[in-house]
């Protein structure tokens, strides 16, 4: 009797297989579980760490089934440093493209957002308010409102 066995897919990926993997040892549409991964990372931010350590600790498919927890974690944090270099150029292409507009986006996003963390690590009673669990939806509400306008003015 074959056991099934976890693995990283090569086929069904988008950043590290985990997704794919996942969803072929469950038996599952792989995009569902991409879906949860989503949205654990809303929540508290436990989707991406979940995602990481699965990245690390869940071995490539095709590897060997001898390789130890160790190599296997090499392996994942090294596809983790190159996956992150990629983005990295594809980010700074992205940016060269995209020219002027782009690095104001990013730049005031970047901004927003440190001025958030900072009013909240503060803990100024009249801005008890300001919870990430609050901001996010208004952020995402903003953004849509931003893509409809612009959309509507043919931009």
């Amino acid at each position: 009797m074959e056991t099934k066995r976890l693995y990283r897919s090569r086929t069904d990926s988008m950043v590290g297989g985990v997704c794919g993997g996942l969803g072929a040892y469950l038996g599952i549409d792989s995009t569902i579980i991409r879906l949860l991964f989503v949205l654990l990372a809303f929540g508290k931010g436990i989707g991406f760490a979940l995602y990481f350590i699965l990245w690390i600790v869940v071995p490539r498919e095709g590897v060997e089934e001898g390789a130890s927890l160790d190599e296997n974690i090499r392996t994942g944090a090294e596809e983790i440093a190159e996956r992150a270099r990629e983005m990295g150029e594809e980010l700074q292409k992205g940016v060269r493209v995209s020219g002027h507009q782009a690095s104001w986006f990013i730049g005031g996003a970047l901004i927003l957002i440190g001025v958030f963390y900072l009013l909240d690590n503060l803990n100024i009673y009249w801005l008890s308010w300001l919870r990430w669990d609050v901001v996010w939806p208004i952020i995402l509400i903003a953004a849509g409102v931003l893509f409809l306008v612009r959309h509507f003015r043919g931009e």
